[in-house]
Parts: C-alpha cells; structure tokens; sequence
C-alpha cells in the first residue's frame, strides 16, 4: 500500500507541475525554466506508473507466496486500487504528452 500512495503522489505531482507551469506560461515577463515542465511532468508521471507496476508485480507474487504456505488468504484490493491509479495516471500522462 506504501507504494501505491508513493506512486499517486508522484502522478499527482507531476500533472500538478505540468499544469501549474502551464498557467504561469500567460505571464509574458517570465523566465525560460532550466527544466521544461513537461519533461518534469512526464517524468514523474512516468516514474509514478512504473513504480506502481512494480508494486503490482510485487504484490502478486508475495500473495501468490502466502497462498502456497497458508492456504486460502482473502482478496486483496491493492491491486484493484492500482489498477484504479493506474488508469488516472495514464489518462494523466495522455493529457501532458499532447499538453491538452
């Protein structure tokens, strides 16, 4: 579950960056950024998805590991709940890539 709350916030943040540099970007007097904020949004968006598929791969296997010892365990939703995340943060990423 720490991964999962860890990737939606690095989603979270990215799109807020992209979209909140976006806004400022109608201010003529401002500065050229040494980072696009695109790239940075994409990056986190991207880092936040890939850390979220790990999670999910992780997950998967250890349940798998506690059902072969244990038995019957029952359903786990955090992998429901990253599949959730997963969807918002690829919506996400689609806006920033085509910067809708």
């Amino acid at each position: 579950m720490a991964w999962i709350r860890t990737s939606m916030s690095l989603i979270a943040s990215g799109f807020t960056i992209f979209k909140f540099f976006e806004y400022l970007a109608t201010d003529e007097r401002r500065r050229e950024p040494i980072v696009s904020p695109w790239v940075l949004g994409m990056i986190m968006i991207l880092l936040g998805l890939t850390g979220l598929t790990l999670a999910w791969i992780q997950h998967r296997q250890e349940m798998k590991a506690l059902r072969a010892e244990a038995g019957p365990m029952p359903y786990s939703i955090a992998g429901v709940m990253a599949g959730f995340i997963a969807g918002l943060g690829a919506i996400a990423l689609i806006i920033v890539a085509f910067r809708m």
